[in-house]
């Protein structure tokens, strides 16, 4: 590429002659010492040219051709025509399955052009490089293109896994026996194992997992080695910023067990991914700038005689000259249009075609549709060592679909096909279907004892059975410890003050010295131990780094020095939510992946989660999760002098909407303790697919004994705390606290009993999103059983009767307004809507009305409203409390 470079650049080579004694010098090593000799070279040339001042302002990519030279490819190791056939089928099967459900039901959509693209990558890793999970070995890892699922089912179809009545019921799945659109392994738990639907989440899950993977054997929990992770993406999939979040930490921890194949073929939904540039240069470009290896895999077998003949490098320079948006206006037109537009505009291409029929320059295929160079593109991936590699493969969108969508602008919403375009897919691929097959949509699967089905199943026999599957996990676990064992200290708290933030850290830290149990905790943070006081745990559990420590820490001569290790427990991310919950959530999902169940914990501030990242904590429970997510510094005033983008106002209420995610806000430590043992023994006892968000604070403030009999109450998200004022009065108020509002709540009672001798019930709200929820399914049990003795829900058991029921909470009014259907009384609700604000917690509060004098004014107001109290007490309320009516509401300002 170093001669054609100036041109590129729009320079001119002032001395020839000299650059051509560099290049055939360098083509000369290469020849007699191999590729690793050359490379060596220019990494030397590249080092003298730092030294002296020169710097190369092009970019670090490769010449548009094959990484893999055809003297290096090696002999095909499978049945070429049988693998084309059996590719044929399983394009024809997906593209009748969505063509079919188009047909029948205009509005389900689906996706033909994207595994037309596809389907030889997946083909080539199904028949030769994608393990099973075997008794004796793991089972590789694979991240499916989503797009593509539509081939995955074909593929299944014909290994008899989905019956046709299953591929009938392409994205209609509500009637049950229906196949989901992407991969989801919450609606197809024995088939998908990862979720990759939403673009983006699977690359950065794909580096997490193989990175993951390694943290098992350097903990020695489970053996990983020789097992791979694969992940099939798309073009215009990389612009997403979780695509390449992971890039430089997989280099950075030499993933040699990570390939990334990516399928370029140029389009994404509206357009080329680049009409004025070459992704695949740019992604070459950002991959090597990671570290990772790259090898590109874009002209198919048919180039090679071009190439063996173009030894002025032409070629080169045509492909270098040609931006995206015409590779795809020339991958929709027949090989005469090839000609004129590309081949004869120089007369150096006109004459090294001038041999070749229109049929045969159309019949020039790219490369990610040639077995061959696929081939050994993946045996040169996995052999690699010490770097992740990506394979950028180059194909055409729909390809096969001719005028109905191959490289098309609107390949990507292609849904139907008209008799046309069907007998011109039949006739490109040589498929045994009359017309009445075609009209029909039939589905097609050769004999059961023919070569084909033969040659399919012994392909997967030897790579250990079928793929993709999902298994349930049944490697035991050792038994939760005990909650007296490490949480006495919160159960029986004493009054001492402490904030729930430290509980959690200090009964994560007992956990981990149990003996048994310990091993299988997974402590997960994004750089922030320290605010958390978790660094005690650097010097307890280490923190995991692959290569240990290669330093002497600056802090060595501290008790809690910052110590790495390869056998290091912690998982410090850095400075990438991201990327942790990624972790979290390959560590959640260890007992059905790596049948190896382990217990993550991932703390992080509460506004970076559900809100920043809140896609791949779905995708975490679409993948059935287990683990505890600690949302810290939790709340809009808790968190002083922060301000509006780190105070959370919204985290319960959007991880309400998570069906498998259990959501809680406890006030106390004691609370927290009860909460944390129920949901272990849940996740691991019972191996429920369920996963626990508890927010935590960082507010120091006394702590009392946990309640005798509460253990329920508090797991079912509420329970009476005590009373104050007159316990016989019959006027009085609810009111309900949650999290580091409660204290404003019995402080608000307190000030109503003493000030004006209204008597208060309190009680402390766990989880409104526990009590909707449970409300919600008994509203719907008692509509449809029509019981003659209708069930009640806690809540409204709780909080039976029409006296008012006041409840505030440090998040905004729609979370506790949750229960308010559910009630006959009256309901107020207080909370922070509106942006957050720096200052003081206590200023805080003031400013968002949920402090005493605000909550006890509410209590005042709804019970005058009610008729229980006069309007001049509220009046009175509101001088002594010195409360302005003119003040703008919070959510205003």
């Amino acid at each position: 590429m170093s001669q054609l470079e100036p041109q590129a650049f729009g320079m001119v080579d002032p001395d020839p002659v000299e650059t051509q004694e560099w290049t055939e010098a360098l083509s000369a090593v290469a020849s007699a010492s191999g590729s690793e000799r050359a490379q060596f070279l220019l990494r030397q040339l590249e080092g003298v040219a730092r030294d002296n001042g020169v710097f190369l302002h092009g970019q670090p990519y490769s010449a548009y051709r094959n990484t893999i030279p055809v003297a290096q490819q090696g002999a095909y190791p499978g049945d070429l025509a049988m693998e084309e056939r059996l590719t044929a089928i399983m394009r024809w099967n997906a593209l009748a399955m969505v063509v079919r459900a188009n047909r029948a039901y205009g509005e389900l959509g689906g996706h033909i052009a994207s595994y037309a693209s596809a389907a030889e990558i997946f083909e080539m890793g199904f028949n030769h490089f994608f393990r099973a999970k075997t008794p004796e070995f793991g089972g590789d890892l694979v991240y499916f293109q989503p797009h593509s699922a539509p081939g995955v089912y074909a593929r299944a179809f014909l290994e008899g896994r989905l019956s046709e009545e299953q591929m009938n019921n392409y994205r209609q799945e509500t009637g049950g026996n229906g196949l989901c659109s992407y991969p989801h392994p919450w609606l197809m738990p024995d088939f998908w194992q990862f979720p990759t639907g939403s673009m983006g989440l699977g690359p950065i899950s794909a580096i997490y997992q193989a990175r993951y993977m390694r943290y098992l054997e350097g903990r020695g929990l489970a053996d990983t080695a020789g097992r791979h992770v694969w992940g099939v993406f798309g073009d215009g999939e990389m612009d997403e910023p979780e695509s390449i979040a992971g890039l430089t930490l997989a280099a950075r921890e030499n993933l040699d067990n990570l390939t990334f194949i990516v399928n370029c073929n140029l389009q994404r939904l509206d357009g080329p991914v680049r009409g004025n540039g070459q992704i695949i240069q740019e992604l070459e470009s950002l991959f090597i700038g990671a570290g990772w290896n790259v090898i590109k895999v874009l002209w198919g077998s048919e180039w090679d005689g071009l190439f063996a003949r173009d030894k002025d490098l032409v070629l080169l320079r045509r492909f270098a000259e040609t931006v995206d948006g015409q590779y795809q206006d020339l991958g929709s037109k027949d090989g005469d249009y090839n000609r004129a537009k590309f081949f004869d505009t120089d007369p150096a291409t006109r004459d090294l075609v001038a041999h070749m029929t229109d049929a045969e320059i159309h019949a020039l295929k790219r490369g990610g549709h040639d077995f061959r160079k696929l081939y050994a593109a993946f045996a040169a991936a996995k052999a690699h060592k010490g770097r992740p590699t990506v394979i950028l493969a180059k194909t055409k969108k729909g390809y096969g679909m001719g005028n109905a969508g191959e490289s098309r602008m609107t390949a990507h919403q292609s849904k139907k096909l008209d008799m046309e375009a069907l007998v011109a897919f039949r006739d490109r691929f040589d498929l045994p279907l009359s017309e009445a097959d075609l009209e029909a949509l039939k589905f097609y699967r050769p004999a059961d004892d023919s070569p084909e089905m033969t040659y399919l199943r012994t392909r997967r026999e030897g790579l250990g059975g079928a793929l993709p599957a999902r298994h349930q996990g049944g490697a035991a676990i050792p038994a939760v410890p005990a909650l007296a064992s490490y949480g006495k200290f919160a159960t029986q708290a004493e009054g001492r003050e402490m904030s729930t933030t430290m509980a959690a850290v200090r009964m994560m830290g007992g956990l981990l010295k149990d003996k048994a149990f310990g091993p299988r905790i997974v402590p997960i943070v994004a750089d922030e131990a320290r605010t958390f006081g978790m660094d005690n745990l650097f010097r307890q559990v280490g923190i995991y780094a692959p290569k240990g420590q290669l330093y002497e820490p600056e802090d060595a001569g501290s008790m809690m020095f910052y110590k790495e290790a390869k056998d290091g427990q912690l998982l410090e991310e850095g400075i990438t939510e991201a990327g942790a919950i990624s972790s979290w959530a390959a560590a959640a999902t260890s007992y059905s992946v790596h049948d190896t169940p382990v217990l993550p914990f991932y703390i992080y501030y509460s506004m970076f989660g559900f809100q920043r990242i809140g896609d791949l904590i779905w995708a975490a429970a679409d993948q059935r999760a287990r683990g505890f997510l600690l949302g810290a510094t939790a709340g809009r005033t808790t968190l002083s002098g922060e301000g509006l983008q780190h105070q959370d106002g919204t985290s319960h209420v959007i991880a309400a909407t998570i069906p498998n995610c259990r959501a809680y806000d406890p006030a106390f430590a004691s609370e927290l303790a009860v909460i944390m043992d129920h949901g272990m023994r849940r996740m691991i006892d019972e191996q429920a697919d369920e996963f626990y968000y508890v927010t935590v604070m960082n507010e120091n403030y006394a702590q009392p004994n946990l309640p005798e009999g509460r253990e329920s109450d508090i797991i079912k998200g509420l329970y009476h705390f005590g009373t104050r004022g007159d316990d016989k009065a019959e006027t009085r108020v609810r009111l309900l606290g949650s999290g580091t509002i409660m204290q404003q709540v019995i402080a608000a009672a307190d000030l109503l009993a003493a000030r004006f001798g209204i008597a208060s019930d309190i009680y402390s709200a766990t989880s409104f999103t526990e009590l909707a929820r449970e409300a919600r399914e008994i509203e719907r049990e008692n509509r449809l059983c029509a019981h003659d003795e209708p069930r009640i829900s806690h809540a409204a058991r709780l909080l039976s009767g029409r006296m008012p029921v006041v409840a505030a909470t440090d998040y905004v009014r729609a979370l506790p307004q949750m229960i308010a259907p559910y009630l006959d009384a009256r309901m107020v609700a207080l909370g922070t809507d509106g942006f957050g604000r720096s200052d003081t917690r206590t200023a805080l509060r003031a400013f968002f009305e949920v402090d005493p004098q605000s909550i006890a004014l509410a209590a005042i107001d709804a019970l005058v409203r009610d008729g229980h109290l006069p309007r001049d007490i509220q009046r009175e309320a509101i001088a002594a409390f010195g409360l302005d009516a003119q003040k703008p509401s919070p959510w205003t300002v």
